[in-house]
C-alpha cells in the first residue's frame, strides 16, 4: 500500500512539473506580447493622427491584398464579357443604319436596240458610223447576232457619256459621222450638271453640306466608279453611316468620322494627281482645306499610317464592314488569279530571288533571297525596284508591300555513334 500511495505521488510530482513548465512558457509569450504591444503604443503615442490612420490602413490593406486581386481579377473578365457583348451589339446595329442595295457593276454598258434597223444605222456604211463613235467617246462597241450592244472602257466616266450619247442617238435616228460627235460632245458639256447632281445626292445621303462646288462634282464620280464589283457611291454611303452610328456610341467626334468617311476614297476620282488613291485622296482633302483630322483619316484608312485617333479607327472600321461583307465586292476567279500570279512572277524576276509570294490579294509580297548572292546592304535596293517595277507593270488596288528577306543559316553534323 505504501508503495502504491510513493508511486501515486510521484506521478502527481511529474504532472505538476509539466504544467508548471507549460504556465512559464505561456507567461514568456505573454510578455512577448505585452513587449510588442507596448511597443506599438509607445509608437503610436509619438505618432500624429495621420500617420496612425497610414498604419492601420496599410495593415488592413496587407490583410485584404488577396482578397482584392480576386475580385479585381473577376472585376476584369466580367468587364471583357460585357464589352465584347457591346462591341458586337454597336457594330450590328451600325450596319443595320448603314445598309443599302447593291448591284454588282463592272466595265461594260448594255443598251438594247429596239430593231435590226436602228442597229443596221448604228453600223452604219462599211462600218463608218460604229467606228466614228468609237473615235468620238473613246470606248469600244460590240454588236453581236442579239439585239444588245455593249460598250467597253476602264474609265467610267467616258463609259457613261457614251452610254447617254448612244441612247440620244437612237431616239433620234439621225446617226452619221457628224451628228455622232455633235450629240457626244454635247453630253460631255453636260456631264459636269449631272455629276455635281449625284454628288449633292450622295453628300446629302450622309448628312454633309456646305462643301464647296468642285468637290461635291468630284465626288459625284463616285457613282460611276466600282471597286471589285462594288459601286462606289453606295460603298461611301454605306460606309459613313457605319461610321457615323458608331461614332455616337463610342461618344467621338461624329463630324470628323462623317467628313472622313465621305472623303476617304476620294483619291478614286482625282485623275489629275499622281500617287495611290490615298496619296492623292490626302492631296485633294488639303487642296481644299479640309481638317487635320479628316486629313489623317483618310492617310490612315488602309493602315498605311498607325492611326492618330479614334475616329480614324471608326472609320477602318467601317470600311473594313462595308467592302468585306459578303455580297458587296465580286471579282471573278481568273482575274484575281491572273492579278497574282503576274505579281509573283514581276518580283520572282529578279537576279538572286529564290521565291516570291504575294498575300493579301497582292498587297503584300514576301521576297526570299539567295543570301550568297544578295548582300545585306542590296536587299533595300532590290525591295526598291521590285516596287518600282510593280507600280509600272502589275494591276492592283492600293499600295503593294514588298518585303525582302535573306537568311543565312549555319549546319552542324555531330559524328555517327
Amino acid at each position: 500500500m505504501a508503495e502504491k500511495t510513493e508511486s501515486d505521488i510521484k506521478e502527481l510530482l511529474s504532472e505538476l512539473r509539466e504544467e508548471k513548465a507549460q504556465l512559464e512558457k505561456r507567461e514568456q509569450n505573454l510578455k512577448k506580447r505585452e513587449e510588442e504591444l507596448l511597443d506599438k503604443l509607445s509608437r503610436a503615442a509619438s505618432m500624429t493622427t495621420e500617420e496612425a490612420k497610414k498604419e492601420l490602413l496599410a495593415e488592413v490593406q496587407k490583410e485584404l491584398t488577396g482578397e482584392i486581386a480576386r475580385r479585381i481579377k473577376n472585376a476584369e473578365e466580367k468587364i471583357k464579357q460585357s464589352a465584347a457583348e457591346r462591341a458586337r451589339e454597336i457594330l450590328v446595329d451600325a450596319m443595320k443604319h448603314g445598309a443599302t442595295n447593291y448591284v454588282a457593276e463592272y466595265t461594260i454598258s448594255t443598251i438594247t436596240v429596239p430593231s435590226e434597223e436602228v442597229k443596221g444605222r448604228i453600223i452604219g456604211k462599211e462600218g463608218r458610223n460604229i467606228r466614228a463613235f468609237e473615235r468620238a467617246a473613246s470606248v469600244e462597241i460590240e454588236i453581236d447576232e442579239t439585239n444588245e450592244i455593249r460598250l467597253s472602257s476602264f474609265d467610267p466616266i467616258r463609259r457613261e457619256i457614251a452610254r447617254r450619247s448612244l441612247e440620244i442617238l437612237i431616239k433620234d435616228t439621225r446617226i452619221q459621222p457628224s451628228r455622232i460627235e455633235e450629240v457626244i460632245e454635247q453630253v460631255r458639256k453636260q456631264m459636269n450638271d449631272i455629276l455635281l447632281e449625284e454628288g449633292k445626292k450622295i453628300v446629302e445621303a450622309v448628312g454633309e453640306y456646305g462643301l464647296p462646288t468642285e468637290l461635291v462634282r468630284m465626288i459625284g464620280k463616285f457613282k460611276f466608279r466600282t471597286s471589285y464589283g462594288q459601286n462606289l457611291a453606295l460603298h461611301t454611303i454605306e460606309e459613313t453611316k457605319i461610321g457615323i452610328q458608331i461614332a455616337q456610341e463610342l461618344g467621338a467626334d461624329v463630324e470628323s468620322v462623317r467628313l472622313g468617311g465621305l472623303l476617304h476614297d476620294i483619291g478614286k476620282v482625282a485623275t489629275e494627281d499622281e500617287g495611290t488613291h490615298i496619296q492623292k485622296g490626302v492631296e485633294v482633302a488639303k487642296r481644299f482645306g479640309m481638317p487635320k483630322k479628316v486629313i489623317n483619316i483618310i492617310a490612315e484608312h488602309h493602315e498605311d499610317r498607325p492611326f492618330s485617333s479614334i475616329e480614324s479607327v471608326i472609320v477602318w472600321v467601317a470600311d473594313a464592314i462595308s467592302g468585306s461583307r459578303p455580297g458587296a465586292r465580286y471579282e471573278p476567279h481568273e482575274n484575281y488569279l491572273k492579278r497574282m500570279v503576274k505579281i509573283e512572277e514581276i518580283a520572282g524576276s529578279f537576279e538572286g530571288v529564290t521565291e516570291a509570294i504575294a498575300f493579301q490579294a497582292g498587297r503584300d509580297v514576301r521576297v526570299v533571297v539567295n543570301p550568297e548572292q544578295i548582300s545585306d546592304e542590296a536587299i533595300t535596293v532590290l525591295a526598291h525596284d521590285i516596287a518600282k517595277r510593280l507600280e509600272k507593270e502589275a494591276e492592283y488596288a492600293g499600295q503593294i508591300k514588298v518585303t525582302v528577306i535573306r537568311e543565312t543559316r549555319a549546319t552542324g553534323i555531330t559524328g555517327a555513334k
